[in-house]
This record gives C-alpha cells, structure tokens and sequence, in this order.
C-alpha cells in the first residue's frame, strides 16, 4: 500500500486501516504488522508459570494472546489454545468446591495434552491411558510419550519441534474468553475461582507449563471478591490498561503500517502529540471545524476526549466516521463525518457498557439512563459536571425511584453506586487546570476491589463517551459545554 493510493473507506480498506474491532477475527499477518506491544505484553509474555490478564472489554486482551501465541510457535514453542468449546462440558457441578478443583485438573490435563500431541502432528488415542499412569504431571508424561514419537518420526519438523521442548521443556497454554457466556450466578463465579486453582495447582506441580489466562474485569472483581483463596493468585494478575497517548500512538502505526511505512514506537511514545499529529493528515482533517468548545481545536483532542482509553474505541470511532465519509464521496474524513455519527458511537458504548456490567448489577441500564441531566441541570455550570455533594444527591434522588440490588444480594448505598460508575467508568474524577484544561483521572486498577467512594479533591463528570446516547434531544449543546481532555491523559 503507498500513500498515493486513494482513501475510498470501502469496508476493505477501514478494517486494514483501523483494524478489525475483534483480534480473532483479524489477519493474522495483518494484526503483527500493526500492533503495538506495551510493557503488559511484555509482562504476559514472561517465563512465568501463571499469568492473568485483567482488563475490561475492548482493551485488546485477545488480540496481545493472538500476537504472542505467533511469537511462541516461531520460537518452536508447543503452543495450545483453550476456549470456552473446550471446556463446556468441565466441572459444572459447583456444590463441592474441593471437588470442581478435581475435576478441572484432570479435564485440563486431558486436553492439554490432546492439543500438544495434535500439535506436534499424532493422532494416537493410546496415550489417555498412559497419562493416568502420571498422575496429572503433564512435563513427565509429555517427556516421555514426545521421546516416543520422536525415536519413530520420519518428519524433520516434528523432530525439531520436540527437540525444543525436551531442551527448554517449555509449553504456553492460553485459555482466552473463559467468561463467554459468564452471567455473574454464585455457580459462575465458584466455577472460575476453581479454574484458577487448578491452573495453580497444575502449574506448580508440573514445572515448564506456562499459563495465561485472560478475563473481563468485572468477572475477575466477582471471582475475587467471593473467594478468599483467590488471594494466592493476585501476585500473577497484570491489569491490560491503557493511557490515551499509547492509544494515539497506536492508531499512528495502523496508519503507517497501512501506508506500508515502518514506524519505531519506542520513539513515537517520546513524541508530543501535537507532533504526532501529522500522521492523520492523509486520513482526517487536522482540526475539528465545529462549534463551541471543539472550534478549531485538534482532531486528535476531540479523539481522545470521546474514547474511555480502550483501542476498540477509537476503532469504532474511526470506522464510523470513516463510513460517513464513503458515503459523501470524500477521500478524508472531516469534522461532519464525526459529528454525524458521534449519537451512534455514544448509544454504542452506553449498551458495551450494560452488557458488560449487567451481571454485577441487574438493573444498571436504569441507573445510568437516569443519570441523565435535568433541564435545571443543564442550566448550571456543566450539566455533567457534579461536585461530590451535587453526585451523591444526584443518586439519592434516583435511589427514591427504586432500590439498586447487586447482583451477590447486597443493597447499595448512592456512596457504593458512585463507586461502581467510577469504577465502570461511566464517571470520571475531573480537575481544571488554571489555564482551562481538564484533567480526566480513571479509575486506578489496584484499587479496584474496593467499594469505598473515596472524595480526593475532583469533581466528578459523566464521560463525554455517553453524552449523546444521555441527550438526544439536544445535541448541539454538547459542543458548548463540553471539554476537551489535556492532550497527555
């Protein structure tokens, strides 16, 4: 691809200019030529034996196992993918905790070891019977029964596969979208907090199996918060999280990757992003011509102001607005293609939202959707914009309509709710600096287990993501109220 090529933003192009929005179903050698590895990556991808990504949706988590399961296999590491298929049938009876562990350690032996042996390319059954006889440890039945096959195999790239193995005695075994399906039921939760026991267990007894395991955020807050023995696997969890400037950063490689230029990240991280800028003239306008506060200002602002720092974000963002532009004929994206599609990006993102979080609180469409700004509301300062008093108020007018009920039982208090907006990032904290920018902070991951709404100096502001799907009566008034984020959050 070279820059002369015209931008039309068929369907073809958008997806190899933006990305598909789902890893999995991405080009494999599109998604390496394009992605960014962050220090996370780096720290999934460590010779370790269990390794647990957090992170909400959106955030990347299958498309980092995509790109590292490629890395493994290039390096001759055996590598086994296990998804929610595999599993279905494992441990569903969770009355006897002791024994879903059981049963989950042997249901995942039994497929490891299929896929290993279906990976180094044999197909004999024999080895079912010959893997009791272990006992469970996976390295010394896969020592064994590999020198077997080795000793008999007539294919050089069988042999060197193994040969690796038995030298490094190594395998990677990813268990990606566990939570498919994943309604938030105490049998829910009990099922995964077994899984990570015995994905402990097995790891620890069999040395050289590495596991990484991905889940949501809110299914690993659940899990963790309703099983005190989850506590030894805290030490091996890594939050996939993401600051707004390594997202710009991202999208400026897609660009570059698909114009078919190199880019070195490293660098383009030192970059302001005022200097970065210039990567998306041959894309989208360079500022944003519509009114109010947006007059003028950079197209990448307006950007990072309506993405909850999630890479799928910006992805649906993009497409989007680069759909609208196909359809007015136009070879860049400008400021009325986003505007006119800014009211389905935001009602897209308030129903992410619900779906996500609905197992935590049933009822958390009818909160949010009454979060809505009254009329008087809008008439003061910013009418998504409350101090700490004005929020708790806020929710306690909301609380007299009908109480909130989580999903373990427990009735919320406005403070517990303020802290689940917070912590779904639906609300953000919010300072303005004395030169009229604002600082939007998130909710910081290692305090995610805690219910406490904690008053530390911010106000607090209903993210700008959520605006239009909140207001659509009244749309234009969201470009004279709101603001833009600072370019560094």
């Amino acid at each position: 691809m070279t820059q002369t090529t015209p931008l039309i933003f068929s369907e073809e192009q958008l997806q190899r200019l933006f990305g598909h929005e789902a890893a999995e179903d991405e080009d494999p050698a599109r998604l390496r030529e394009y992605y960014f590895k962050t220090n996370t990556y780096d720290e999934v991808c460590a010779d370790l034996p269990l390794r647990i990504l957090v992170g909400h949706k959106g955030t990347g988590k299958s498309a980092l196992f995509k790109v590292a399961m490629a890395e493994d296999k290039e390096n001759d590491t055996i590598t086994v993918l296990i998804r929610p298929d595999d599993v279905a049938v494992l441990a569903t009876d969770t009355t006897d905790f002791l024994k879903t562990i059981r049963e989950w350690k042997a249901g995942l032996g039994q497929i490891i070891a299929k896929k290993v042996l279906s990976e180094i390319g044999s197909n004999d059954e024999s080895w079912v019977a010959k893997l009791k006889q272990y006992g469970g440890t996976l390295v010394s039945f896969f020592e064994e029964t590999l020198r077997d096959i080795h000793r008999l195999s007539t294919q050089p790239a069988q042999k060197a596969l193994i040969d690796h193995f038995l030298k490094k005695k190594r395998i990677s075994i990813y268990i990606d979208d566990l939570d498919r399906g994943w309604q938030g039921r105490k049998q829910d939760n009990a099922r995964i907090s077994a899984l990570l026991n015995a994905v402990r267990d097995l790891s620890s007894e069999s040395r050289g199996l590495n596991f990484r395991i991905s889940l949501r955020s809110d299914v690993y807050y659940l899990v963790r918060t309703s099983d005190e023995s989850t506590d030894k696997i805290e030490g091996s969890v890594i939050w996939h999280s993401w600051n707004n400037h390594e997202i710009f950063v991202l999208l400026v490689k897609r660009i570059e990757s698909f114009f078919g230029r190199t880019v070195d990240e490293r660098k383009l991280l030192l970059t302001p992003q005022a200097t970065l800028a210039k990567y998306l003239r041959p894309v989208m306008e360079e500022r944003f011509q519509g009114q109010g506060l947006w007059e003028n200002a950079p197209i990448y602002r307006v950007l990072m102001s309506l993405i909850r720092k999630r890479p799928r974000d910006l992805v649906k963002l993009c497409i989007l607005a680069g759909k609208a532009a196909r359809k007015d004929h136009s070879s860049i994206i400008g400021t009325k293609h986003f505007q006119s599609i800014f009211e389905e990006y935001s009602q897209g993102r308030l129903q992410d939202t619900i779906n996500e979080f609905r197992s935590e609180l049933p009822t958390i469409d009818k909160l949010l959707l009454s979060m809505k700004p009254t009329k008087r509301e809008r008439t003061g300062h910013e009418g998504y914009v409350y101090t700490t008093d004005a929020l708790l108020k806020k929710i306690n007018s909301i609380r007299e309509q009908g109480q909130y009920k989580f999903a373990n039982g427990e009735l919320s208090d406005s403070k517990r709710l303020a802290a689940f907006m917070y912590k779904i990032n639906f609300l953000t904290a919010r300072k303005e600096s004395t030169v009229g920018i604002v600082v939007r902070k998130y909710f910081e991951e290692n305090r995610y287990l805690s219910n406490d709404f904690v008053d530390f100096g911010f106000d607090w502001e209903i993210h700008p993501a959520y605006r239009w799907a909140l207001q659509p009566d009244d749309i234009q008034e969201i470009f004279k109220s709101l603001r833009l984020s600072a370019d560094d959050t």
